[in-house]
């Protein structure tokens, strides 16, 4: 076997997930000032800049999207039969957050900025409350998730080993000689030059 480091992050999915983290980051910190638990700027810019977050997460998504089905890489996201039992025993059921938790955010978050074009409607204020809650329990599941990925990078190999190759592309394999002279022969762009 031999160590070489392999490309398994592209710069464009390194560039998508640091962007969504960034902007979901944002989202935390305004959504929880106005709620009372960071007091560090006043609503009215909070709410600006949290809606502004939130309209360019929801640009990066379409975007993405676009990336994904023009360049072909949507493929990846397809479900084969080869090694489906070694993929069931490790990834288990969809993960909760693709199906719930930001579905809950973004309804309960487009139902809360359109408050305005529903607000004549019976008992409108108390359905907003529960949308409101129910947009604050997302924002503190999101926040779970994000608690939960950090505390991830930090076991096994540590945190450097998680986060450098999210930041240069390349992760250090143990290769074997077949699977080397696969890479050198089907994919060179994706070892990086020794």
């Amino acid at each position: 076997m031999s160590k070489r480091q392999v490309k398994v992050y592209p710069r464009f999915e390194r560039l998508w997930h640091s962007s969504q983290v960034l902007l979901i980051m944002v989202l935390l910190f305004t959504g929880f000032g106005p709620n009372g638990l960071l007091n560090v700027i006043p609503f009215g810019p909070a709410v600006m800049f949290h809606t502004i977050a939130a309209l360019l997460l929801l640009a990066l998504w379409i975007f993405a999207t676009f990336w994904l089905f023009t360049t072909g890489t949507w493929r990846q996201f397809v479900p084969t039969l080869d090694g489906l039992v070694e993929v069931v025993k490790f990834y288990g059921e969809q993960h909760p957050h693709k199906k719930v938790i930001f579905p809950l955010a973004w309804s309960t978050g487009i139902l809360y900025m359109t408050y305005n074009f529903w607000e004549h409607l019976p008992d409108a204020g108390f359905y907003m409350n529960i949308i409101a809650n129910l947009h604050l329990l997302a924002g503190y599941i999101v926040a779970a998730f994000i608690i939960a990925h950090l505390y991830l990078l930090t076991i096994g190999a540590g945190f450097r080993a998680h986060v450098k190759p999210m930041i240069s592309g390349y992760e250090d394999m143990n290769l074997t000689p077949e699977q080397e002279a696969y890479l050198e022969e089907n994919g060179p762009c994706l070892l990086k030059a020794e």
